[in-house]
């Protein structure tokens, strides 16, 4: 948030400099991104007053003028149609310079001399209007460097305003800041009205049909308002944090959102059809036009403020086209109200509405101000918009806004949190500066106990916490003495599924795979595009009460939606080699009154290239394989022995049959790996193979020992036995290496595959499987005689328990 130093000082004394203003703030919680100070853009230009004016003899649109400083007389040629004997101007010199790198000479201009130039506020750099030159105060004082005399100049703070301060949304509640810090006085703007005698009740009327987001609601009317330009010093502050200024009704409801941190908004009254405002929910499909002329279709539960017959505002976000206030503008219905901050953020969310005003809303506004802003704002328009205020006040209060009370402080309890020795008297001080009420409730000789109201403005006080922290920023963060936490000597042995999950991202991450979080709100939908069949039970959603849209309204049931998401996603934006994973959980609703059962998974998914796109790689594509290495890796680091990929008829409906597996331990299914099916990627617009997996960690866990058991390396060397086998087609070679492990053959090893061969020779319905045998000792070398006999008692174990023959030997 913009906040002006010159806006500031109008409410508290501020002594310091600005950059420290902004070390002290900071210090205090309310960090300062930056600090600008500004200054005029032009120089030698000053106060003068116009003695007369006459016409040029030689130009029929320009005129003569006779000025004076006080001091000495200039005569400057004027194009201006608003120049006028007696107006004070500014007067640009010989040798003044202006925006624009322009500098002023002494010229001749239609054979008459000109000693200067008198200068519009475009040409000066401090407004927009350019139909004439500038009319300044008459009190001003003549010869005055125009910069000094207007106060132009200012130094601007940026604060990055955490969501729970929406007090400092405001000039005033960072000057409550300041005053706290300095210990100065706060100046409150004084507010006087003067009103006629017509009732805003006999014409006008406001009803609430929905008190719960719209607790209170309040307006006043003004009418014979004259719209015209804002004064300068109005424009000057709101310019300077960023606000365009527009027309003086405009302005001042703008103006006092700023200063107060209440969102008001000006209707012209004339488009108020009935003459009276009715506040309610939108209905499906309703359509509305805002203020920026863009045509908006409404969901259901929209809050809107409409008047007798059709909406004319969505509630705290934007105003609407049709009721905007204009040049003719004579009657003017203010509004000040008080929205549900929940639902002032969902609608603006929804809509994708970002304003000043809803900003405010969604955070949480003094609801004790409302009526304050109102009155400060229609003074201003009786001020500056020569506007007449009706009397009395429409306030609309059908649900009270409770604020915190009494909250307990224990001053020991203070001392303990923050390790200081504060005074009882120091606590009171601090709370005190920020506008608390604080009272005595109970004290004895080492303790004393107080009951603390914040002012209503303080939405996020609620709690003896917040009080201490309130202590702690005003005390000073940097008085808080250090402490070195007090550590075990003994090393953290990491233990269980913490550990679990770390190793599996070290391993993953070595394989090249990128983490990734993905929301655990998905559409309901997404069970039908991965085809899962009706009594499975990840259709058993989750379902979010308040869902920001349709797609997050179901806590998912699995991660491969969101996998395959993520993987579309990036296709999107041009990115088709993709390596991610994510350790997340999953939700399966467990019926009526019953909590959902939370379960973790790990989630895998590659697609595109195995390799970049490089001369000696070309168009590699990834498949089953590259996956299936990645999950042996993981299970070798973690030494969880026993894993079987099992195919077969899948139970996963979204994979492709023939190209997917379970993943087993015993007799306990721990997940899947597969290819997704083709319909499944073309139902989510995916071009690209997809080998995808996911993994139950609740039941890995169950698996895995933080203890590792470790046996020497044998200095002696290996023999090797390659072994052919000639094996029906659909027999996993897993089930001919677990069975050679199964005889507990000491001397043996390791086994691996070496060749797979389907080709021409092959019988029909058969394969060729190539083992390699690896046998070692520990304590000698072995013999080929030893090594034989061993060898061939496995063969013939293998062979008679699966039927499979040596190839090359008679059929």
């Amino acid at each position: 948030m913009l906040v002006s130093i010159k806006w500031l000082k109008d409410y508290v004394d501020i002594e310091m400099s600005p950059s420290e203003l902004a070390e002290r703030l900071t210090m205090t919680g309310l960090e300062v991104d930056r600090l600008s100070e500004t200054t005029a853009a032009f120089k030698n230009v000053v106060v003068a007053k116009v003695l007369s004016v006459r016409p040029h003899p030689s130009a029929d649109k320009l005129t003569l003028c006779e000025l004076s400083t006080g001091k000495e007389p200039f005569t400057v040629v004027c194009g201006a149609p608003n120049v006028c004997a007696g107006a004070v101007v500014p007067l640009a010199k010989i040798g003044a310079t202006i925006p624009g790198d322009y500098t002023v000479k002494l010229s001749k201009i239609r054979g008459e001399l000109s000693e200067g130039m008198l200068c519009s506020e475009e040409e000066l750099g401090i407004g927009a209007d350019s139909a004439g030159i500038m009319i300044l105060p008459p009190e001003l004082p003549l010869g005055a460097d125009l910069a000094s005399a207007l106060d132009i100049g200012d130094a601007v703070l940026d604060i990055g305003v955490t969501p729970n301060r929406a007090d400092c949304l405001s000039i005033i509640g960072v000057a409550r800041e300041i005053a706290a810090i300095t210990g100065k006085r706060l100046h409150y703007p004084r507010i006087v009205l003067s009103e006629i005698e017509q009732d805003i009740g006999q014409i006008s009327s406001v009803t609430i049909l929905d008190p719960d987001l719209c607790p209170r609601y309040t307006a006043r009317m003004i009418q014979n308002v004259r719209i015209a330009p804002s004064p300068l010093w109005m424009r000057q502050r709101l310019e300077a944090i960023g606000l365009r200024a527009i027309n003086n009704i405009v302005d001042i409801t703008n103006f006092v959102m700023m200063e107060l941190g209440q969102p008001l908004h000006a209707f012209d009254y004339r488009f108020l059809e009935e003459g009276r405002i009715v506040v309610r929910k939108s209905v499906e499909g309703e359509r509305f036009v805002s203020l920026d002329e863009k045509e908006r279709q409404l969901r259901e539960g929209t809050l809107l403020i409409c008047d007798g017959v059709k909406p004319v505002a969505i509630a705290g976000i934007m105003g609407g086209l049709n009721s905007e206030v204009k040049d003719d503008t004579a009657v003017v219905f203010l509004e000040s109200a008080y929205f549900s901050p929940t639902s002032i953020r969902r609608s603006a969310r929804w809509l994708g509405i970002s304003t000043d005003a809803a900003f405010r809303f969604e955070r949480g506004i003094d609801p004790e101000g409302v009526i304050r802003a109102l009155n400060r704002a229609a003074q201003l328009m009786a001020d500056f918009a020569q506007g007449e205020v009706f009397r009395n006040v429409i306030d609309q209060y059908p649900k009270r806004i409770e604020t915190a009370k009494d909250i307990p402080l224990r001053t020991k309890r203070v001392n303990d949190i923050l390790g200081t020795d504060i005074s009882a008297d120091e606590m009171v001080d601090i709370l005190n500066r920020l506008e608390m009420q604080v009272a005595l409730a109970e004290a004895d000789s080492d303790r004393k106990v107080y009951r603390v109201t914040p002012p209503a403005c303080r939405v996020d006080i609620v709690r003896e916490i917040d009080l201490i922290e309130e202590i702690a920023r005003f005390h000073g963060y940097d008085k808080v003495p250090v402490t070195v936490p007090a550590v075990s000597a003994l090393p953290d042995l990491k233990k269980g599924r913490k550990y679990l999950e770390e190793r599996i991202r070290a391993v993953v991450a070595g394989c090249g795979y990128s983490e990734v979080i993905t929301y655990s709100f998905i559409s309901p939908a997404s069970v039908d595009k991965l085809n899962l069949k009706a009594d499975d039970e990840r259709r058993r959603f989750v379902r979010i009460r308040n869902p920001l849209t349709e797609d997050q309204s179901v806590m998912r049931t699995q991660l491969t939606y969101s996998l395959l998401n993520a993987m579309r996603d990036n296709a999107r934006t041009g990115c088709f080699n993709l390596k991610i994973f994510e350790i997340g959980k999953i939700f399966i609703d467990c019926g009526e009154g019953e909590l959902p059962r939370e379960m973790d998974r790990l989630g895998m998914l590659l697609t595109g290239l195995r390799y970049d796109d490089l001369w000696h790689f070309k168009d590699l594509p990834v498949d089953f394989y590259d996956l299936k290495g990645c999950i042996e890796n993981i299970f070798y680091d973690l030494k969880i022995n026993g894993l079987v990929f099992r195919s077969g008829p899948s139970l996963q409906p979204f994979l492709h049959p023939g190209r997917c597996c379970d993943l087993i331990i015993g007799d306990q299914i721990l997940g899947f790996l597969g290819e997704i099916h083709p319909d499944v990627k073309a139902g989510m617009d995916l071009k690209n193979r997809a080998v995808i997996l996911e993994i139950d960690l609740d039941l890995l866990t169950a698996h895995f020992k933080d203890d590792t058991l470790y046996k020497g390396v044998s200095r002696y060397p290996s023999v090797i036995r390659d072994t052919a086998f000639i094996v029906a087609q659909d027999l996993e070679a897993d089930k001919m290496i677990r069975i050679a492990f199964e005889k507990e053959e000491e001397l043996l090893d390791n086994i691996h595959v070496f060749d797979v061969y389907t080709g021409n020779g092959s019988p029909e319905g058969m394969k060729s499987l190539g083992l390699r045998f690896s046998y070692r000792s520990t304590e000698r070398t072995l013999t080929d005689e030893e090594v034989n006999r061993i060898h061939r008692g496995i063969i013939k174990r293998m062979t008679n328990l699966t039927g499979a023959k040596i190839r090359g030997e008679d059929q």
